[in-house]
């Protein structure tokens, strides 16, 4: 695939609220309705299996919020919260950990936050010393933090590189100074390469930069000055995000609303730079959802091999394992549930110590959504569907089954999006961008779009 125009008059067409799909269905849907017993009947069904295992521990904790984050934050300057969180989760663990089958191995381990590297280095050493504990890792274990540069130092790395590290995952949002400002978030370039050349150094296999367009002052020029520094830098992944302003879910974002965004033109012309600049030459792959990689990245190849996958770590090339999330707020997926965990530290915290197990809501996965699911997942994945090869995964006719979706795919094939055959369908490289809108045909869930709470598709 060589540079990828993008034609904005199929953005604004396009570009509606919608989901995600971390989730089939989103989370959302979840209720509170889940009771403990009829969850643990169905983790330990699920732990009769030696699947893959993939680990999340969510850090809420950050020394001061950035106005932009949707994030589950604790913002505190007390950094004597950290060992304190890190040995509930050890609490945590030790009440999950006797369901999970001891032959499981963990094939992902993820820090998310939050900010991971707001604990000190020990605390990192001691949370590390507790997953050891109980869990085995896989030889060619994914294991992924997410870093703040403003806050980090090298003992960060090392301890992270200690316990088992080997990709990162650093905010940058915007090299610009008065970007910076606006947003509450002061990281000067030479901060973001000190961290990227400890990480290098240590032999973290991949870093990944993190960039959000539509924040107060970015123009085409003055994001394309930030992506001339990020070229440089060469990251071996990147997501680049469009800004999601939702003050009815995060108040502090109330606080852009008076800074100087950008119109919904400039903000589209910039995404047009980013993706035709990024996969100019074929520098990056553009995956699909905001995430770009390298043509040799793993991610590239999974997508090529039909391996790729997508669950509440976004895109993730080990397909067929299972999360078991730990945290306030986190969510954990085995194939006919999912559950999330109490959404603030004190209810959370007043669980783990107890010995019981922070149950928040949970949602059991039935048959009909489990064939949209795994459609949904394909489409964003392969970027394309065999009808006769859905069939025999699903157990159904599936182009019976999905007649009225595969008709309503219809508005995408004539503008070029999707080429639909009799045996199935092809996302275009135009239609990449369109993923969610494309996925979308195949959710039964959806709002009508005056009523839908999610970001822009695009």
């Amino acid at each position: 695939m060589s540079t990828l125009k993008v034609d904005l008059d199929l953005v604004e067409k396009y570009n509606q609220p919608g989901p995600r799909y971390t989730s089939y269905p989103p989370a959302t849907k979840f209720t509170d309705g889940v009771k403990w017993d009829d969850l643990r009947q169905r983790i330990e069904a699920n732990n009769q299996s030696e699947r893959g295992l993939s680990l999340y521990f969510h850090i809420p904790f950050c020394e001061t919020l950035c106005w932009f984050c949707g994030c589950t934050t604790v913002i505190t300057l007390n950094h004597e919260r950290g060992m304190g969180y890190v040995e509930s989760l050890g609490r945590e663990v030790a009440t999950m950990a006797p369901l999970i089958n001891k032959k499981r191995k963990a094939v992902q381990l993820h820090f998310g936050g939050g900010s991971p590297t707001f604990l000190r280095p020990d605390e990192i050493r001691r949370l590390g010393e507790i997953i050891h504990q109980h869990f085995d890792f896989a030889s060619d274990i994914e294991a992924s933090v997410e870093v703040d540069p403003r806050r980090l130092t090298r003992d960060h790395v090392v301890a992270l590189a200690e316990i088992g590290f080997n990709r990162a995952s650093m905010g940058v949002q915007d090299f610009n100074p008065q970007v910076q400002e606006a947003i509450h978030r002061i990281q000067p370039e030479a901060m973001t390469q000190q961290a990227l050349d400890w990480m290098r150094e240590l032999g973290f296999q991949s870093v990944n930069f993190d960039l959000i367009y539509g924040l107060p002052h970015q123009t085409v020029k003055s994001f394309n000055s930030t992506l001339d520094t990020v070229l440089n830098m060469q990251p071996d992944r990147l997501a680049v995000f469009s800004y999601a302003h939702v003050p009815w879910i995060k108040p502090a974002q109330k606080i852009l609303q008076a800074k100087v965004l950008p119109t919904a033109e400039v903000k589209l012309q910039i995404l047009k730079t980013i993706i035709e600049r990024l996969t100019e030459n074929d520098r990056y792959v553009y995956i699909g959802m905001d995430h770009f990689a390298k043509p040799n990245d793993e991610l590239t190849v999974a997508q090529r091999n039909k391996e790729l996958q997508r669950n509440f770590q976004g895109y993730s090339t080990r397909a067929g394992s299972d999360i078991y999330a730990f945290g306030m707020s986190s969510i954990s997926q085995i194939p006919d549930a999912y559950w999330q965990n109490e959404k603030e530290i004190a209810p959370w915290q007043t669980a783990v110590d107890s010995g019981h197990v922070p149950l928040h809501r949970a949602y059991f996965v039935t048959e009909e959504d489990n064939r949209r699911r795994e459609t949904i997942m394909r489409v964003m994945c392969d970027l394309s569907l065999d009808h006769a090869a859905m069939g025999k995964k699903l157990g159904i006719n599936f182009a019976e089954h999905f007649k009225n979706e595969l008709a309503s795919l219809a508005p995408y094939e004539a503008d070029g999006l999707v080429k639909r055959t009799a045996t199935g369908l092809k996302v275009t490289d135009t239609g990449r961008l369109f993923i969610r809108n494309i996925a979308m045909c195949f959710d039964n869930t959806l709002a009508p779009v005056g009523e839908r709470r999610h970001s822009r598709t695009i």
